[in-house]
């Protein structure tokens, strides 16, 4: 018989920057922090999107670090799923999937009462919500515009973990209201065309991409990069 993972630590495994800051991929993660900040600098860059080409390429793991890496800094940040079809943040940091982000889009809730606080100090967070039957419509109402104004004055970071690029439009949508756009590339798993395509719809969107993520890379003898980065 095997024995039955348990969730909670399976979740804190992913969140590696904070449960193991002095390994390799943490350190990683605050290189990637490093070279966000690089490219933010004398800009006013405050809303940050994450998607990816396709599912599995780990760029819920990815903005979950980042944003924890953010907050280590000392600097408030909200993390938002936006990704309204496979959201996961409910998963990784093991709340309740309501309220949500959906209930401040579709149910007049207000702000405050759909953020959450999280055990990392400095990080708050948004979760997907219920599953609408109409995401891309709700990221195209106009709540979305009063959301931003709202969280840009109160956070100097907030991230959004959208669904991948080329599955819906939804990340079309967010991109070109988000400040700058980071696409997540599994470097064992996403053909080099898919890559092109990701890069030409997010061109299309006039989102503003300001990086790419190279996930899942082997690093020669060294396992522990390749087990918990994504």
């Amino acid at each position: 018989m095997f024995k039955k993972k348990n969730n909670r630590n399976q979740n804190k495994r992913k969140l590696v920057i904070s449960t193991n800051p002095k390994s390799i991929v943490a350190e990683q993660f605050r290189t990637v922090r490093a070279n966000i900040k690089f490219a933010m600098k004398g800009k006013e860059f405050k809303t940050l999107l994450f998607t990816s080409a396709s599912v599995g390429e780990g760029k819920s793991t990815v903005a979950a670090n980042v944003a924890i890496s953010f907050a280590q800094e000392g600097l408030k940040v909200l993390l938002i799923d936006a990704d309204l079809r496979k959201p996961t943040l409910h998963y990784t940091f093991s709340i309740l999937i309501s309220p949500g982000f959906t209930n401040f889009l579709m149910s007049n809730w207000k702000l405050e009462d759909v953020i959450r606080e999280s055990e990392i100090k400095g990080l708050h967070l948004i979760t997907s919500g219920p599953i609408p039957s109409n995401p891309s419509e709700l990221l195209g109402s106009d709540l979305i515009y009063d959301l931003w104004k709202k969280i840009k004055s109160r956070y100097d970071i907030v991230i959004f973990d959208a669904p991948p690029i080329l599955s819906v439009a939804d990340a079309q949508i967010l991109s070109e209201k988000c400040d700058a756009t980071i696409l997540v590339v599994d470097s064992g798993k996403t053909e080099k065309k898919n890559i092109l395509k990701a890069k030409e719809v997010l061109e299309a969107s006039k989102a503003n991409t300001i990086g790419v993520i190279l996930n899942n890379f082997i690093l020669e003898k060294d396992h522990y990069y390749y087990e918990y980065y994504g």
